[in-house]
């Protein structure tokens, strides 16, 4: 019971704590007059990959590198198979191919980056600042496509609950500031519960923290995601659903796991080292198959997505190492 008392109010503070956190630094970014499209690529995309950074950052730290790396792996299959999938279930995903190619090479270009790093074993301290420079030389160049394209003062592109912020006056500075102070406290506090109680039911279970952190920890800390997906899908425009899990797959690897291995060397757990890296890498190319081949996910290709994670998981907690001896 105190178990999952831990998961629920660690998930709970991780989610409330980033949307406050986020919602006050960008109603201070407003008041210094910070570009909406330079607050969406940073303030917004720092903040809701916090929930996911922070645990890392608890993981590592603690010695469990298979809640780690498990939970941004686990994060990036997450977005794509079930996340993706459920937005096209909802609603069909149509997009313009060419409005794609350079999120998406990204997209793949970073996994494939992170899973030749973590071909030794260990990601050690300078290949995670490696990552970090990666994620900046790539929202320097996207920021200088976009603002060709004049849109740096165009807050259409972030999330609608924050775009409609821009129709009203900030929140006042004071405010402002307890809501970022109140969201860091939040999420570092659900970071240590969360990742307490993956560790216990890892434990209850008999199965490794790998296992734990690519399943429970990840499907929770992308929470977030999920509901700006469903939320998207459900008012029929499932193509911003792509794009913010772009966004959140590029984080998830260079600034996450790029910060936690700079900040301490992370080993790589054996089975997501054989088997969880190539699944993120088959998982990627076959969602862009889709959408660069075919313009889009129908919803029979939301089914196959939501199957694909029901396997995934049952395959975690039956044992990949049985599958693969």
């Amino acid at each position: 019971m105190i178990t999952a008392l831990q998961l629920i109010g660690g998930f709970v503070l991780l989610v409330f704590g980033a949307n406050y956190l986020v919602r006050g630094a960008v109603s201070i970014a407003r008041q210094l007059n910070v570009s909406p499209m330079i607050i969406g690529m940073t303030i917004v995309a720092w903040g809701t990959t916090a929930p996911e950074l922070v645990v890392s950052l608890q993981a590592a730290f603690e010695g469990y590198p298979g809640i780690a790396v498990g939970n941004v792996v686990g994060s990036n299959i997450c977005n794509i198979l079930l996340i993706l999938g459920a937005a096209a279930v909802i609603y069909p995903i149509a997009v313009q191919p060419k409005a794609l190619y350079r999120d998406a090479s990204m997209v793949m270009g970073s996994a494939l980056l992170f899973t030749a790093l973590a071909l030794s074993g260990w990601i050690e301290r300078w290949q995670g600042v490696l990552m970090v420079l990666a994620l900046f030389t790539f929202s320097g160049y996207a920021f200088m496509q976009e603002r060709k394209k004049g849109k740096a003062n165009d807050p259409g592109d972030l999330p609608e609950e924050l775009a409609d912020e821009f129709k009203d006056p900030p929140q006042p500075t004071w405010l402002a500031v307890l809501s970022v102070i109140g969201g860091l406290v939040s999420v570092v506090v659900g970071a240590r519960l969360l990742v307490a109680a993956a560790v216990d039911i890892a434990r209850i279970f008999g199965v490794g923290e790998e296992v734990i952190g690519l399943t429970i920890v990840a499907v929770g800390t992308s929470l977030p995601e999920f509901a700006t997906a469903v939320v998207a899908a459900l008012k029929r425009h499932s193509d911003v659903a792509v794009g913010n899990i772009m966004g959140a797959n590029i984080y998830n690897l260079l600034a996450i796991m790029g910060l936690v291995s700079a900040v301490t060397p992370v080993a790589i757990p054996a089975q997501i080292l054989v088997f969880d890296l190539w699944v993120m890498i088959g998982v990627t190319a076959l969602l862009f198959a889709f959408l660069l081949l075919r313009g889009g996910a129908s919803r029979p290709v939301g089914v196959l997505f939501l199957v694909l994670f029901t396997a995934y998981t049952a395959l975690q907690y039956y044992g990949v190492d049985k599958v693969l001896s």
